[in-house]
């Protein structure tokens, strides 16, 4: 199993052209955030923005709007449950669902709606987290989207793959993922990605991380990343290991990294890597 590393994250992480537009660094789109999860959604479209994301839309309940305008005002807004998402879904780059989105039969409806329109979209990139994954389990939907990448904490990988949590080694893990469309990310201690041609591992994290929002925010994040740098393990690896290099810096001096921060710490970081890669 390979290693990711900072040299991973210089390697991707690039300076800006001076040419470019906010076009140019990814359009996307996060859908989530019910009338009690809106902080779920709304720290996955910050880090998105804080990450670099070129436009980023929220699909979400409309009690959540005031609260997204007046923490993320860079952010547009639609509503998750009207006709307006079946017509947003392909117009983005990477489509992020899942975070605070529920299981109820509207998140059901929502996210069968957005995966019939990932599925006209090949060249999309698709993520599926927290409440995404957990219906996708209890209603045993199959994925065929080949540019997908599935981020379950090791409780949700259960469901899905069936492997309990104790069970979870490499190896079953390799071969559970192996059924998986796209990039499986286990999220733990120690973070494992199985991509269809490698595996690879996160050295790095801190018990700092363990606090909520932090998966919401791992997935904006990568959301962004994989806008500005394409879909490719090297990206995604990059992304996981930028989560966790921010956390444990912020543990250094906080007892708890709270996503918040870690969220506004990240065009810092960014910064600082791209500088590396052009020396």
């Amino acid at each position: 199993m390979k290693q990711l590393s900072e040299a991973l994250v210089r390697q991707v992480i690039q300076p800006r052209l001076a040419q470019s537009h906010k076009g140019t660094f990814g359009r996307v789109l996060v859908i989530g955030g019910n009338a009690h999860f809106g902080g779920a959604a709304i720290l996955a479209a910050s880090a998105a923005v804080y990450a670099g994301a070129g436009l980023v839309t929220v699909a979400t309940d409309p009690v959540n709007a005031a609260a997204l305008h007046a923490r993320l005002p860079e952010a547009m807004v639609i509503p998750y449950d009207g006709p307006r998402l079946r017509h947003t879904v392909p117009e983005a780059d990477v489509v992020l669902i899942g975070p605070g989105l529920g299981t109820n039969e509207t998140a059901w409806a929502i996210l069968t709606q957005t995966l019939a329109a990932a599925a006209l979209t090949p060249a999309q990139t698709l993520i599926l987290d927290g409440s995404a994954l957990t219906l996708i389990a209890a209603h045993h939907v199959t994925v065929t989207h080949a540019a997908t990448v599935w981020t379950p904490h090791q409780m949700e990988w259960q469901r899905l793959s069936g492997v309990a949590v104790a069970a979870q080694t490499a190896a079953a893990n390799l071969a559970a993922a192996a059924t998986l469309p796209g990039t499986v990310v286990v999220k733990s201690h120690r973070t494992q990605l199985f991509t269809p041609t490698a595996s690879y591992e996160n050295p790095i994290g801190t018990p700092a991380q363990a606090t909520g929002g932090s998966g919401d925010t791992l997935a904006g994040i990568l959301a962004a990343f994989i806008g500005q740098f394409g879909y490719r393990d090297a990206t995604i690896g990059a992304a996981v290991y930028t989560h966790s290099a921010i956390a444990m810096q912020l543990s250094e001096t906080q007892y708890v990294a709270l996503p918040t921060r870690v969220i506004a710490a990240l065009p810092a970081y960014m910064a600082q890597m791209a500088q590396k890669y052009s020396e």
